[in-house]
């Protein structure tokens, strides 16, 4: 008879802020959970801010990094009310806890894999896209034929949302640092890319758009772009900031000017929601976008960067450290 495993590996952080496999007791699903057995987690950046202090789980959640996986159903928690049957191919947005063997999640955030996808494949989805999901569609109400600005172009909420504009028909504009990362951008359906080192990227917008500007910015930058988003954005238009890697602070008229744009300032994070709005966000995605994973043509894909062992967790951070990955960072956590 199968002896039930009580510990796993995880990766843990110390105090130094440094990364370590080691061995901790295993998860069991609580009322509503499934417990699933990760094959892979995929990073996100604020994996680094949580290491350093900055960024602390919502309370109840994992103290563990990872905040979505790809596994298979291990076991089914008392008062759950889906169909879900034991082994089935599953990916899940999660509060924490993506870094290790295994992982219980509310049933409401589980969704299946597409068939096309590989279990490895399948980590890059349920962050990224239920966030460019979430921001295009729950935030900015995105309409077809409207120009949607979208900063760090080739990054997995990037290169999801570039898709995610295409299929509601509306049009991609991307910045990105490096010619590389444009030309994927452009090769995933962006009609321009903007270098932002080389150029003024409003300047670019307002060519683009024949002086209109961005109907919608997804902008995780913040402080050092607000003048220019100011400046590439419509009338009227939805500016939704999601992040701030160019700081949290903004000087200068950026009331006055947002205000004679009649801008609308939309700000967003996910993993602070309520498990009521995940669990809407997660109904209507797997709804509205899961089923053209396989049925659109061209179909939609997660874009993975590298994939990393478990172990190997230092060098994975390393690379999105550097910025210079496109698309999802994977780490594998068991066999897929």
């Amino acid at each position: 008879m199968h002896k039930e495993r009580t510990s796993m590996q995880a990766v843990c952080v110390d105090e130094s802020g440094k990364l370590n496999v080691k061995h901790i007791p295993q998860p069991e699903p609580k009322d509503g959970q499934l417990l699933i057995r990760v094959a892979a987690t995929a990073l996100n950046r604020a994996d680094l801010l949580q290491k350093r202090g900055l960024y602390p789980p919502p309370p109840g959640e994992s103290e563990i990094l990872g905040l979505e996986a790809s596994g298979v159903i291990a076991d089914i928690g008392p008062g759950v009310k889906g169909k879900w049957i034991l082994g089935s191919k599953v990916m899940a947005l999660l509060g924490g806890g993506g870094y290790a063997e295994y992982v219980a999640v509310p049933e409401e955030l589980v969704m299946p894999v597409p068939s096309p996808l590989t279990l490895y494949q399948a980590a890059a989805v349920p962050e990224a896209w239920l966030t460019a999901y979430q921001l295009l569609h729950f935030i900015a109400k995105v309409k077809a034929n409207e120009t949607v600005l979208i900063h760090a172009g080739a990054s997995g909420i990037g290169t999801a949302a570039i898709q995610l504009v295409r299929l509601k028909r509306a049009i991609p504009v991307v910045t990105a640092g490096s010619p590389e990362k444009l030309q994927f951008a452009e090769q995933m359906g962006a009609a321009v890319g903007i270098n932002y080192k080389e150029e003024d990227f409003s300047e670019k917008v307002l060519q683009f758009t024949e002086g209109k500007g961005a109907d919608v910015i997804l902008d995780c930058v913040g402080g050092s772009y607000w003048e220019k988003n100011i400046c590439s954005l419509a009338i009227d238009g939805r500016w939704v900031l999601y992040g701030m890697l160019g700081g949290k602070t903004a000087d200068g008229d950026l009331l006055g000017k947002l205000l004679r744009k009649r801008g609308n300032l939309l700000c967003s994070l996910l993993r602070s929601r309520s498990l009521q709005y995940k669990a809407e966000l997660v109904r209507s995605f797997t709804e509205q976008v899961l089923p053209h994973f396989q049925s659109t043509d061209p179909p939609l894909w997660p874009v993975i960067d590298s994939m990393f062992n478990m172990e190997d967790v230092e060098m994975a951070h390393q690379r999105m450290e550097a910025n210079t990955n496109i698309g999802k960072i994977i780490l594998k956590i068991g066999n897929p």
